[in-house]
C-alpha cells in the first residue's frame, strides 16, 4: 500500500531521547521552510523490538541514535554500501511500498566538521571510545590516512585502556576524538581519564558531545593551548545529508 502524504512524517528512534537535538533542528527546518504538512517526532524505544509497532506507512524517514545504529540492521530490507562497512546506521529512508533503505551520514558530518581544523601534523588520532559513533569516526580517519589507536574499558585486540595513555601517547597522537557521552548534560563535570597535563598547542580536540557547548575534556584542551570543536557542526550537517538522502 502506498503511502498518505498528505503529512510527512519523520522521526527519530532512541532510548531516553527526550533531550533530541534531531527533533528540534527538524521542528525549526520545516518552519523555516513553510513545509506545513512536514512532522518530526521522537520514537522513544526502551528495546529495539518495539520497533516493529510503529506503523511504517506514516512514516517517510528515521534518524537512529544510542543505543540502537547496530542493532537497527535487523529491520532493514537494504544497507547503503558505505554504512554497510562503517557497520552502524543513523538514517533510514522509506521508500513508497515501504522498504527500509539503511545509510550513515555521521560520517559525512564528522569528515566535513574536522577537515577545515586539520594541521600537516595531525597524522595520528586517538580515538576514545567504541560505540556507533567510534564507527563512523574510524572509518573518516582511514579515508584520511590518519593512524588511529582506540581507547577502550574493555580494550580488545589493537587497542588500549585509559591507563595505557603515557606522555608518549599523548605527544604521538595530537588528535584526540571523544565518541562517548561522557561530559553530555546534566553530567557536564564528568570526563575521559586521560592525563590532560600532557597536551599543547599542537593538539586538536574533538567532542561530539554539544551539550553542554564546552564539555570538560574540551576546557581542559583549550586550557592547554589546543584547539577544540565539540560536535553541534557535525550534527547539523550529518542532519542536512539525512534531509537530502530522504528527498531523493
Amino acid at each position: 500500500m502506498e503511502k498518505n502524504l498528505q503529512i510527512r512524517k519523520f522521526g527519530l528512534i532512541g532510548k531516553n531521547i527526550s533531550y533530541s537535538f534531531s527533533r528540534h533542528y527538524f521542528t525549526n527546518k520545516f518552519q523555516d521552510l513553510k513545509l506545513k504538512n512536514h512532522q518530526y517526532v521522537n520514537f522513544d524505544l526502551q528495546a529495539i523490538d518495539n520497533f516493529l509497532k510503529i506503523n511504517l506507512e506514516e512514516v517517510s524517514g528515521f534518524n537512529v541514535t544510542i543505543p540502537y545504529k547496530e542493532k537497527i540492521f535487523q529491520f532493514l530490507t537494504e544497507v547503503d554500501n558505505v554504512a554497510k562497512e562503517i557497520g552502524a546506521v543513523n538514517t533510514i529512508k522509506i521508500t513508497n511500498n515501504n522498504q527500509l533503505i539503511g545509510y550513515n551520514t555521521d560520517y559525512y558530518g564528522f569528515r566535513e566538521s574536522l577537515n577545515p581544523l586539520l594541521k600537516p601534523h595531525h597524522t595520528k588520532a586517538l580515538v576514545l571510545g567504541t560505540g556507533g559513533a567510534s564507527k563512523a569516526i574510524l572509518y573518516v580517519l582511514k579515508e584520511l590516512n590518519i593512524t588511529y589507536l582506540v581507547v577502550s574499558r574493555s580494550p580488545k585486540d589493537g587497542q588500549i585502556s585509559y591507563k595505557d595513555i603515557s606522555e608518549k601517547v599523548i605527544n604521538d597522537y595530537t588528535l584526540i576524538i571523544n565518541s562517548t557521552p561522557l561530559g553530555t548534560y546534566p553530567d557536564i563535570d564528568k570526563c575521559p581519564n586521560i592525563p590532560y597535563n600532557y597536551l599543547s598547542d599542537k593538539h586538536l580536540l574533538f567532542d561530539v558531545i554539544y551539550n553542554p557547548e564546552k564539555s570538560t575534556f574540551l576546557k581542559k584542551g583549550e586550557q592547554k593551548g589546543a584547539t577544540i570543536i565539540n560536535g553541534l557542526k557535525m550534527l547539523e550537517l550529518q542532519a542536512e545529508k539525512a534531509w537530502e538522502i530522504w528527498n531523493k
